[in-house]
């Protein structure tokens, strides 16, 4: 089993980027640019290992390999994406990976992209791709090709010795366990489980009880023995079922125009174990979105558009107008479900100007990722 902390830390020590591994202070899959510069990467890397894993680093400075992180990314459906414009496409993996150094908040993406023989291309365009472009890697660069050329063997060995050497052991896994209940999760209520005398989970949250439920808020779980956060989640509420072979997490989504006291199922996550020493994850989406008054809605919409507007001149909020702001992006969202198709673009062109509100730039990042969710759900 590979430690994937390890793992990064290894590719990073190896080289430079190369022709298995590239590196990123980010991903931006809210643009077709962001998008297009993701998949012509994937297509590189795929097209050059055809024998071997080849992997994607995500929240790490570029010019001196500084480890600074990135949000929690828990979008699985990043597959259906690259299935949607590329031939051939590869298998990936993308898993969030904490760093003692790094904030709870923050972990370093690990992009896995499986190893496949068919030469992958893009079946349609997008940004400044055109359709059935080829890439392959040149060094730390992704370059176009012609859809004839020599396949790169010469990798194997080398990412064969750097994932043998990122293999997880005993130490590590104690290690981590007692760093999640006694460092960085002190001051909430944290447990721990062993599946199948192999697999450790650890997970923390707080818990509230809303009418016969349990809900878990500031959730955190981990899969110890490859260092990959599972979930993590600031707003959202959450509740668990554990058995002797599963651990479900069920995600929920508080919304509401004027307030968020009505919670909506969103994700099901169900983690099973086996004996051989395999785990298999399947998500099941279960959002259904919420349906309101049109004309209420067109009312909540222009005030909505009326608040960036204001912030775009520099015109101060009233109390009322900041209150509004709060739950600008949760309402954006609601009316982009509700049939406005431009409230999503709106809400997205906004970025800029709410970053400057931690808490509204939070539930900005919170609604794009279900939207992104419903979006990518096949």
């Amino acid at each position: 089993m590979i430690n994937k902390r390890l793992l990064i830390k290894n590719l990073l020590a190896h080289n430079d980027e190369s022709s298995f591994y590239d590196k990123k202070r980010q991903l931006n899959l809210h643009s077709r640019e962001g998008k297009a510069k993701f998949l012509k990467h994937i297509c590189a890397l795929s097209n050059s290992n055809p024998n071997n894993n080849s992997y994607i680093v995500v929240g790490v400075e570029d010019q001196d390999n500084e480890i600074v992180g990135d949000d929690f990314f828990d979008d699985s459906r990043i597959q259906n994406l690259v299935n949607a414009f590329l031939e051939n496409p590869p298998k990936i993996q993308y898993e969030n990976v904490p760093f003692p150094n790094l904030p709870k908040e923050k972990v370093v993406g690990l992009v896995t992209i499986k190893p496949k023989r068919k030469t992958s291309s893009f079946k349609k365009g997008i940004h400044t791709i055109v359709a059935n472009s080829v890439f392959i890697r040149s060094g730390s660069n992704s370059i176009p090709v012609n859809a004839i050329f020599d396949k790169n063997f010469q990798n194997t060995k080398m990412v064969n010795d750097i994932e043998n050497n990122s293999r997880n052991n005993i130490e590590h896994t104690l290690d981590g366990v007692l760093d999640f209940i006694n460092n960085r999760h002190k001051d909430m209520p944290a447990k721990h489980k062993v599946f199948k005398e192999l697999f450790v989970i650890c997970w923390a949250g707080i818990p509230k009880k809303i009418r016969d439920t349990v809900y878990f808020s500031r959730v955190d779980i981990e899969l110890i023995n490859e260092q990959v956060k599972l979930f993590y989640s600031a707003q959202d509420e959450v509740t668990f079922e554990i058995n002797e072979d599963t651990f479900v997490i069920t995600e929920f989504v508080p919304l509401g125009l004027n307030d968020k006291t009505s919670f909506y199922p969103l994700e099901q996550l169900t983690i099973q174990f086996y004996d051989n020493g395999y785990y298999k994850m399947d998500r099941t989406m279960l959002f259904q979105p919420p349906k309101f008054n049109k004309k209420m809605l067109h009312h909540i919409y222009n005030s909505n558009l009326s608040l960036i507007n204001k912030l775009q001149k520099g015109i101060s909020l009233n109390q009322r107008e900041q209150k509004d702001l709060e739950n600008l992006p949760s309402t954006l969202m609601i009316c982009h479900l509700n049939g406005f198709e431009e409230a999503k673009q709106k809400l997205v062109d906004a970025k800029p100007l709410l970053k400057p509100y931690s808490n509204v730039y939070l539930s900005f990042k919170e609604a794009l990722r279900v939207l992104r969710k419903m979006k990518y759900d096949t």
